[in-house]
């Protein structure tokens, strides 16, 4: 039987866990996650209101319970067990870590009290354990910087009335929270022009449906400006401008602006930019999120080059391979993960040797004797019963944002 173990319990790695049992029958992987949960950026990275998108965690689910896979909950590679010992125990090893580390936009003010890169504040609302919690006062203005899906989520958590939330998984608590702030306008700024936007044309017309907030477009001319080619984005925006409606919030997109500074003495009071020929203007600000992408940080001894692991075609080196955000950046759809670990498990299944390693089985003996608390795949559900019971009942589930409370319901 050849062993094959996957760091990270996101997208990539489960889905790459049950295209390789499906590619060779003599096969087991091991999933080892550094929380005591699944499914990374499905769980926490996808916005609470996007239940639809979150349903694939339950093929996700179905993978983790299948017999050849075992789940290692709360084990960290380099600090629970080195590098080099999960590579003595398995045939090979991959590295699904994704991109975890929020890049910076190096401007004055940007540790600012007030300032949020989006790995804190889109974690803060998805309740991620390592994220702080969002303590918010008198945002009357947000000024959210990106022209991706990211700045799109965060717009949109801003923007919706309490009720919307209904059947989300977002915290009542943040909700109401969120709905005490005396919001008037959420500015949704970019450094390109509205045709580079990455935008997924499906999240920005759904701002159309929002009950309490209307989009502007701060400069319409620059659509006109953008080109004639066809753009789906461009078209919805124009849309937006053609149709104005009046709402308490106003979401009003800006492009070709390039951020030059957060400004305010104790704490963030408005964001600096600069656009075309110089021209400079300032954003009055309580609030501002920079969604600029993310990076990959390193795992064990191994050490990403320029926010990634060099590989060939998802090859590290012998025994070793990285597949998703960790092997490509911080783009790409969930769907289109699917296709990259069918094409690597292949490549696995033909390539693979087999060592006769001791695989989950010497890990499990391993992490047991250093008193590591292993959480598989049954302490997983039990996590996840515990969730949807606590869960109000205009709520899917209600998480909980700590290892520690994580933990226990394992020992009830």
């Amino acid at each position: 039987m050849r062993h094959v173990a996957i760091i990270g319990a996101g997208p990539s790695g489960c889905y790459l866990a049950d295209q390789l049992v499906r590619a060779a029958p003599d096969i087991e992987v091991s999933v080892i996650e550094r929380l005591p949960v699944p499914f990374g950026l499905v769980r926490y990275g996808v916005a609470p209101d996007h239940q639809g998108t979150k349903a694939v965690a339950r093929l996700f689910e179905r993978t983790l319970g299948a017999e050849r896979v075992r789940f290692f909950g709360h084990v960290e590679v380099g600090t629970d067990l080195a590098m080099a010992e999960l590579a003595a125990l398995y045939d090979a090893v991959v590295l699904a870590t994704g991109a975890s580390r929020e890049r910076k936009l190096g401007i004055p003010g940007e540790t600012l009290p007030g300032v949020f890169g989006s790995g804190a504040f889109v974690g803060g609302y998805n309740g991620h354990p390592d994220a702080p919690q969002l303590r918010l006062a008198g945002v009357r203005s947000a000024v959210v910087i990106g022209n991706g899906n990211v700045a799109l989520d965060v717009a949109r958590v801003l923007a919706k009335a309490a009720a919307e939330f209904a059947g989300s998984d977002l915290s009542p608590v943040l909700t109401a929270h969120l709905a005490q702030q005396p919001l008037e306008t959420i500015h949704v700024v970019g450094r390109r022009g509205p045709a580079a936007a990455k935008f997924t044309t499906e999240e920005l017309a759904e701002f159309r449906t929002l009950a309490r907030a209307a989009v502007e477009v701060a400069d319409p001319a620059a659509l006109d400006a953008a080109g004639s080619a066809a753009s789906p984005n461009l078209e919805v925006l124009k849309g937006f401008v053609a149709n104005p409606v009046q709402r308490p919030v106003v979401v009003c997109f800006h492009f070709n602006q390039q951020p030059t500074a957060f400004v305010g003495d104790e704490r963030l009071e408005g964001v600096e930019f600069e656009g075309p020929a110089g021209a400079r203007q300032r954003l009055a600000a309580q609030l501002a999120v920079t969604c600029i992408g993310y990076e990959t940080t390193a795992c064990g001894t191994l050490v990403p080059q320029r926010g990634v692991f060099a590989n060939e075609q998802g090859r590290i080196g012998e025994g070793r391979y990285v597949i998703g955000w960790a092997a490509h950046g911080p783009n790409g759809t969930i769907p289109g993960s699917r296709v990259a670990a069918k094409a690597l498990a292949a490549r696995m299944a033909a390539e693979v040797a087999d060592h006769q390693r001791a695989g989950a089985v010497g890990l499990a003996t391993l992490l047991v004797q250093r008193g590591v608390r292993i959480v598989d795949h049954g302490g997983w559900q039990r996590i996840d019963a515990a969730e949807r019971t606590r869960a109000a009942s205009d709520r899917c589930r209600e998480k909980f944002t700590s290892v520690a409370a994580m933990l226990q319901v394992m020992a009830q």
